[in-house]
């Protein structure tokens, strides 16, 4: 199962996997006004993987084959004032 994966102009670190290059058919047209102009980042094969970098590879498959299409972002920021309340409870 091959992807194409392409990065936000508008969300850093935020990546769209669509099943067929240039093709958005699948994607929401809402989605794809917060997302900004694709830039497309490169061809994945997710059949000779194992696991992607930061996105769950079975998640990404799945959601692909579901809804033809896979937004990944960023994880949540870390609120160093929680790290620094939590070391300091110690």
């Amino acid at each position: 199962m091959y992807c194409a994966i392409y990065r936000s102009t508008k969300r850093d670190q935020t990546y769209l996997y669509v099943e067929k290059k240039d093709d958005f058919s699948r994607v929401p047209e809402e989605l794809l006004k917060g997302f900004g102009v694709p830039q497309f980042s490169m061809m994945l094969n997710l059949a000779t993987r194992e696991k992607l970098a930061t996105a769950d590879i079975a998640k990404v498959r799945q959601a692909l084959e579901d809804q033809g299409y896979y937004l990944q972002v960023p994880p949540p920021v870390e609120s160093l004032l929680n790290t620094h309340l939590s070391d300091s409870n110690k």
